[in-house]
C-alpha cells in the first residue's frame, strides 16, 4: 500500500483517533468509578462491582458530607479555600512586583540576580523542608496557617520567570510616556504593566490556586490540630480511618469539582499566557 495514498491516509486516521479514545479513557476512568462509587451506599458497593453503574442512586454520601463529624469536610473546605485564596494573591502581586524589578528596571547585577532565580527552580522543596519547619517553630507559626500562606507573598520562582518573560515582551513606550508625566515605578507597574498583562496574571493565578488547594505536604507538617484540617489533609486522615469507600469519594468528587470550575473558566487564559510568555 502507498503510504501517500488516501486509503492509507483515512488508515492512519482511524488509528490515531482509537488510540486517542483509549488513551482518554485511560485518564477518565478512575473519574468515572470515583463519581459512581461517590452514588452508592455502602450495602451495594459491597455488592457490585466498583465500575458498575449504581443500581440505585443516592446522595447520601453528599449529605453526609455536610454534617460535622469525625470527618469536618465543611470546616475542611473553608481551610483550604482560605489557604489558596490568600496565597493565591500574594503570590500574583509579589511575583509580578518583583517580575517588574528584574523586567523594566535596570541596576547592578540584575542579570545575576535572575540567573539565580532560575536555579532556585531546580531545587527539590523536600531539601528545604527541616530549614522551613525550623524557622517557623522559632517564629510560633507551627499548628497555624501562617507556613502555608506567607511564603507566597514573597514569590515565587517559576511565576517571577513567568511574569518576566511576559513583561519583556511589552513595549516600553508607554512607560517612557508615564515617566515623562511625573509617573511613579509603583504606578506604571499598577496602571500600566498590570493591566497589560492579565493573561499572564490569570495564568499564575490559577497555577497558584491549584497548587495550593491540591498541597497535602504542606498541612501535614505544619498543622497538628485536627481543627484545622485542609481537604486534602482530612481525605488523607478519612482514607486511613474506617469511614466507608463512598463517603471518601463524595469528598473526592467535591475537591475537585472547584478545580475543573476554575480550568474550564481560566482555560483560554491558562492557554494563551503561557504561549505569549514562552514566544516573548
Amino acid at each position: 500500500m502507498n503510504p501517500s495514498s488516501p486509503t492509507w491516509g483515512r488508515l492512519f486516521r482511524a488509528l490515531t483517533f482509537v488510540f486517542l479514545v483509549l488513551a482518554a479513557f485511560t485518564f477518565v476512568a478512575p473519574f468515572l468509578t470515583c463519581l459512581s462509587l461517590s452514588f452508592k451506599s455502602a450495602d451495594e458497593i459491597s455488592k457490585t462491582a466498583q465500575w458498575a453503574l449504581p443500581k440505585q442512586p443516592t446522595l447520601e454520601n453528599y449529605v453526609a458530607l455536610m454534617k460535622p463529624g469525625s470527618f469536618d469536610f465543611p470546616s475542611s473546605l473553608r481551610h483550604s479555600f482560605l489557604i489558596s485564596a490568600l496565597s493565591t494573591l500574594g503570590m500574583v502581586l509579589s511575583s509580578s512586583l518583583v517580575a517588574y524589578t528584574l523586567a523594566r528596571l535596570k541596576f547592578r547585577g540584575r542579570d545575576k540576580l535572575f540567573t539565580i532565580l532560575v536555579l532556585t527552580m531546580m531545587l527539590p522543596g523536600i531539601l528545604t523542608l527541616v530549614p522551613s519547619y525550623l524557622f517557623f517553630a522559632r517564629l510560633h507559626w507551627v499548628d497555624t496557617f501562617l507556613p502555608l500562606i506567607v511564603p507566597a507573598w514573597f514569590g515565587g520562582g517559576f511565576s517571577i520567570f513567568l511574569l518576566r518573560q511576559f513583561y519583556m515582551g511589552l513595549p516600553r513606550d508607554l512607560d517612557e510616556s508615564a515617566f515623562l508625566d511625573g509617573a511613579s515605578h509603583i504606578r506604571v507597574w499598577w496602571q500600566i504593566i498590570l493591566p497589560s498583562a492579565q493573561p499572564a496574571l490569570i495564568t499564575v493565578a490559577l497555577l497558584s490556586f491549584v497548587t495550593t488547594w491540591r498541597d497535602l505536604l504542606g498541612p501535614l507538617v505544619y498543622l497538628n490540630d485536627p481543627a484545622k484540617t485542609t481537604i486534602e489533609q482530612g481525605l488523607a486522615v478519612a482514607n486511613n480511618s474506617t469511614q466507608p469507600w463512598s463517603l471518601l469519594m463524595a469528598g473526592s468528587i467535591l475537591t475537585i469539582l472547584p478545580l475543573a470550575a476554575i480550568y474550564l473558566i481560566g482555560q483560554k487564559y491558562l492557554s494563551r499566557g503561557m504561549v505569549l510568555a514562552g514566544i516573548r
